[in-house]
Formats: structure tokens, sequence, C-alpha cells
């Protein structure tokens, strides 16, 4: 196979990970009839905590543990106040990303002195791809090699947890009484509030699923695809997880396809940065990194047909006496 589609589609499972995280974050979360647009400030709060956490301990695994409690932490603040307070779950999650673009640059600077950085990170401090069985003795083999050894093989275990977290997703949301009861609440919580089952306790147990799967999301970003914290590392992300979502009508199978389209849209960005187009020439690099998001806003305009949201969605539950 040619290196550069070799390469691209390696890339797209990289640039996919976050998305896939954040997507079945946010699934959870509006399965529930909880809105989650602070996908993207858990998403940075939970990187700012991976990456500070690595650099001070040198353990990757106390900084992915660091990541999913302050990411849930914020969801718990964003549970509180629209699931307890009954409060706009839209204003509570742009008020989430605000607050974690904000602090995450202020601690940074206070505590490093680099601009909202955090210093660079060794690789042992770090998730570092692993190589799957076999993968250096089948790489010379036709066709099969290529694919396992540099597409399949070759990435951190995050991603490979961001794949098999789709089929798990999939089995807690219409396999198992958590997941009827949690797409009851989203559609209809007043039935399973007489049924007897706690509509709060539920939709508490779903912001918080999202808040540790969003850290999961902020620790790759900072501890496994790059080597430090950068100020606004996720770069609307959380926004294309939640149009992912959207695209997979609140499903996760087809919401995980329309991540890797959205990571291959990422890595084919990367790959035309510096490359003349015959007739045009160099074409800007703003406008190549732009391409995923343009692209984002097209397929949601005019590809996504009709998406039917959970019933109950972004409406608070106020109990009858």
């Amino acid at each position: 196979m040619d290196d550069v589609v070799i390469s691209t589609l390696a890339a797209t499972l990289r640039m996919a990970t976050p998305l896939i995280f954040c997507a079945m974050a946010g699934l959870f979360s509006e399965r529930s009839g909880v809105i989650d647009i602070g996908l993207e400030g858990k998403m940075l709060a939970g990187a700012f905590a991976a990456a500070t956490v690595a650099a001070e301990t040198g353990s990757p695994m106390l900084a992915l543990f660091a990541a999913v409690i302050v990411a849930i932490l914020l969801s718990l603040v964003h549970g509180f106040a629209c699931i307890t307070h009954r409060g706009d779950q839209v204003v509570s999650g742009v008020a989430v990303n605000i607050t974690a673009a904000g602090l995450t640059v202020v601690l940074g600077h206070a505590w490093y002195g680099r601009g909202g950085n955090t210093p660079d990170l060794a690789p042992e401090k770090r998730f570092m791809p692993v190589s799957l069985p076999g993968a250096d003795a089948l790489r010379d083999v036709p066709i099969i090699g290529p694919i396992y050894a540099n597409i399949i093989s070759g990435h951190s275990i995050l991603t490979y947890a961001a794949v098999t977290l789709v089929p798990l997703v999939w089995f807690v949301l219409y396999r198992t009484r958590f997941g009827l009861r949690l797409r009851a609440v989203g559609e209809a919580p007043a039935v399973v509030d007489t049924a007897g089952i706690s509509v709060v306790r539920l939709r508490y147990s779903a912001v918080m699923l999202a808040g540790l799967l969003c850290g999961v999301a902020g620790a790759f970003l900072s501890i496994s695809q790059n080597a430090a914290f950068q100020k606004e590392m996720t770069a609307g992300r959380g926004f294309i997880a939640l149009a992912a979502m959207i695209f997979g009508k609140w499903r996760p199978w087809p919401a995980f396809f329309a991540c890797l389209l959205f990571g291959f849209l990422d890595a084919i960005a990367i790959r035309l940065q510096g490359v003349s187009v015959p007739g045009i020439g160099h074409v800007p690099v703003p406008l190549i990194q732009a391409l995923p998001y343009i692209f984002t806003v097209v397929l949601l305009a005019g590809f996504i047909g009709k998406a039917i949201a959970p019933k109950a969605i972004g409406l608070p539950y106020i109990k009858e006496r």
C-alpha cells in the first residue's frame, strides 16, 4: 500500500480518538436529557490536569486519574446548576467552557511561567505507542503486513480503549437495565419517576460518566498525542464531537463512524499543509486548518437528514407533588 495512504489512515485513528471519547460522553449525557455543551471545557481541564500531574509525578496513570477527577468535578458543577437547580443547560455548559479556558491558562502561567503551557514531558511520563504482537514479523507481508503493522498497531493504549469503548457503550445503552432507564429518562422522565426510579440520580450518573470520558480524552491530548499541555489545545474538538454525536443521531456506532470521518478530514488537512495544488498553488495554512470545521458545518447542514433528539433533552425535570 502507498505510504501516504497508510500514514493518513493511521493518523485518522489518532485524530479521532479524543472525538470518540467526547462523542460517547455527550451521548450518555444527552440521552439522559442533559445538554452537554461543556465537553470542550471538561476535555481542556482534563488535558491540563494530566499534563501537570505527569510533569510533577512522572506517572501517566496518576495523570490519567487526575484528568478524570477534574473533568468529573466540572460535570458535577454542571449537574448541580442544571439538574439540582434546574438552570439553563446551554448556559451552564458555556460557563464550564469559559471557566476551563481561563483557569488553565492562569494556573499554567502561575505555576510554570510558560504562557499557560506546561513543561515538555519525557517519554516515560506519557502513554507512548505500543506495538501489537506479531507486528514486526508481519511488516513485510503484502497488503496485510502494512495494515496490521502501521495502521492497526503502533497506537497509544488510549486509542485502543476508545475503539473498545464504542461496543461497550452500545451494550450498556441497549442491553442493560441502566441503559434502558437512561434512555427512558431522556424521553419521559415523569414515567421513570412514577416507576420509583430517581430521575436526579440517573442524570447525575450520566453527567459523571460524561466527565470521566472527557477526562480520558483530555489526557490523550496532552500526555499521549502531545508531550505537554498548550493553551486552548482542544481547538474545538469538543464541539466537533458534539457534531459527530448529532450526525450519528445520538447512537453509538453512527457517532463512531462520524468521528472517524472527522478524524480523516483532520488527517487530510495535516497532509495538505505546504502542498501545491495544480492551478491554485500553495493553499494558505489557516484555510487548510479550517477544513475539518468547514466540513463539519457542511455535513451537519446538508447530509444529516432529520435528527430526532431525546424528547426531554434540555428540559429540567420538576417533580409533581
